[in-house]
């Protein structure tokens, strides 16, 4: 698959979850105009009255804002047809079960659309029209990332909404996601090293920590490696707000709701009860993390009986020092610091704790990353007396390095906030 396209294509995978229980939905209250397709109401106070235009987040992203109103460009269908020349089957980068994303050139200053191959490359999801839950999902798209700005979440530049058509225009993110780097093989997906893992998963953090620290705290419900885009420098950008909520208030602990989000990643007691807790971001993370070792999926049932599931296996490893060597990514080749990676294993374990309040806070995550990245911990690579390498090798034990997993479909989704099906599954 070629680098443009394989950069913004993920695998459909049939872990990602619609509703896993029933429950309503909340609803945004939108309203459009027939002729200009423009948004002329959005949410009834979806960050509240009290939070300004521009308004610092604390010590943890003080770049961070969030805006009273979305500010973003309202694109006319005609344009969006000219920028991606007439949505033309050779400009789709991908395709999912809520429609296609197709590349598309708009004028850097202006956003008018521009020439193919001129200006700057930009993201335009087009929903089918025929899914609602479509289009719920590109209103939280619009009510969140239309207010939420930090480096560490993707850009939405603008939407469209004319008839039945809806669209939403992103910044395009050239590397694609941080599953397609840790899972694909090909001359596209080069093995991430120590130092960029640990460099996405510091990023991802503060995107969380972001998010948490708001006034209004938002649980982003759908934390995954999928989710994660990488820039060309492979600065992380948190995408698909889709699923986004808001946390608790009037010093309540949780938030219940239909249960939402993707198998693996999933918190037990958000699966189990319905209970959504800031802190069930903070176990979806510790998943990632476990992949951003390991080099595996959160699930596989092409893995031996008893490791379908990583983290059940994993957690003997993670804890035990001399054992961390088998799990960890063949593809690393050894080269990392002993001593961070088993930091970032203890790290890995408190952040998939049983219980919410036994997992650390986002803010406290990204300053043990930021620690284990500082350490000037020596390479596990050791040299031989005759100048040669000698890398650890997986023990009897291993997960396998190359597993083909089932959940993939034959076809490809596409990133940016688009979901892979719309079947519903029950959790039980």
């Amino acid at each position: 698959m070629g680098n443009c396209f394989g950069s913004q294509v993920k695998s459909l995978s049939p872990t990602t979850t619609r509703s896993l229980s029933p429950g309503p939905t909340s609803k945004t209250s939108i309203s459009t105009s027939t002729t200009t397709g423009k948004l002329s109401s959005i949410s009834s106070a979806t960050f509240g009255q009290s939070i300004g235009s521009s308004v610092s987040l604390g010590e943890a992203s003080p770049e961070g804002r969030i805006l009273e109103v979305p500010n973003l460009r309202i694109f006319t269908f005609a344009e969006l047809k000219g920028a991606t020349r007439n949505f033309k089957p050779d400009t789709v980068l991908g395709e999912g079960g809520f429609g296609r994303v197709y590349k598309g050139w708009v004028d850097e200053k202006t956003l008018n659309p521009a020439k193919s191959g001129m200006g700057m490359v930009v993201a335009v999801k087009k929903l089918n029209p025929e899914s609602m839950q479509g289009l719920e999902e590109w209103q939280s798209e619009v009510n969140f990332l239309g207010r939420l700005s930090h480096p560490n979440l993707v850009k939405l530049l603008g939407y469209c909404w004319e008839d039945k058509e809806l669209l939403l225009v992103y910044e395009f993110l050239i590397k694609g996601s941080l599953e397609n780097h840790l899972f694909r093989r090909g001359a596209a997906y080069e093995p991430l090293s120590w130092s960029l893992r640990l460099k996405i998963a510091i990023g991802a953090a503060r995107g969380l920590a972001f998010l948490h620290t708001s006034d209004k705290k938002v649980i982003y419900r759908d934390f995954k490696a999928s989710n994660i885009l990488l820039d060309s420098n492979y600065n992380p950008k948190l995408s698909d707000f889709g699923l986004a909520k808001h946390g608790p208030t009037g010093g309540d602990s949780h938030v219940t709701t239909r249960v939402m989000g993707t198998y693996g990643y999933a918190a037990p007691e958000y699966v189990a009860t319905g209970h959504l807790y800031v802190k069930s971001d903070v176990y979806g993370f510790g998943v990632v993390l476990l992949e951003m070792l390991s080099g595996q999926r959160a699930l596989d049932t092409n893995r031996p009986s008893g490791q379908h599931n990583l983290v059940d296996w994993a957690k003997p490893y993670l804890a035990d020092r001399r054992k961390l060597a088998r799990l960890m990514d063949p593809r690393l080749e050894g080269q990392y610091p002993s001593k961070g990676a088993f930091q970032a294993a203890q790290l890995t374990l408190k952040c998939l704790g049983g219980e919410p309040k036994s997992r650390p806070s986002m803010k406290e995550v990204l300053e043990t990353l930021e620690q284990i990245e500082a350490m000037k911990g020596r390479s596990r690579e050791s040299k031989s007396k005759d100048g040669s390498h000698q890398h650890a090798t997986p023990n009897n034990g291993q997960i396998p390095s190359k597993p083909r997993s089932p959940l993939k479909s034959r076809h490809d989704g596409v990133e940016y906030g688009m979901r892979a099906n719309h079947h519903t599954h029950r959790v039980s």
